[in-house]
């Protein structure tokens, strides 16, 4: 039985999708010579990648002489909500509460840090009051 295709975004992906989310749009060539410039990139592989993106919805695509030109469908705040979404789902039953407890827990997240998400906790409420 085949495994069932994720949406989320691949390690590979989200690389190109920060790519996209920085230019705005770039061809698979400007995408694959971007990514080469850490770790050599096949355009081949790029332009897979990028079908691929376009499929999960995450990015489109135009046709400008030979060359595809692709574009992100959704911001990078969006993609963000969906994947924490899907984390918070999976693994913490749909608790935020259970995934602070574990970053809590499981980072070095320091007082400071702590005391700035207390003062947005709490300026939340008080706008939702």
């Amino acid at each position: 039985m085949a495994r069932k295709k994720s949406e989320q975004l691949t390690d590979g992906e989200q690389a190109i999708m920060n790519i996209l989310w920085d230019k705005g749009e770039c061809s698979v060539k400007e995408i694959a010579d971007t990514l080469s410039e850490d770790k050599p990139t096949a355009y081949t592989t790029v332009q897979t990648m990028c079908k691929i993106i376009a499929e999960k919805g995450y990015a489109k695509h135009r046709k400008e002489g030979r060359a595809f030109v692709y574009s992100p469908l959704i911001t990078q705040k969006d993609a963000r909500q969906g994947a924490l979404t899907s984390l918070l789902n999976r693994f913490f039953g749909n608790s935020p509460e259970l995934l602070a407890q574990h970053l809590m827990q499981e980072t070095d997240i320091d007082l400071d840090d702590l005391a700035s998400l207390q003062k947005q906790i709490d300026a939340n409420k008080e706008d939702k009051e």
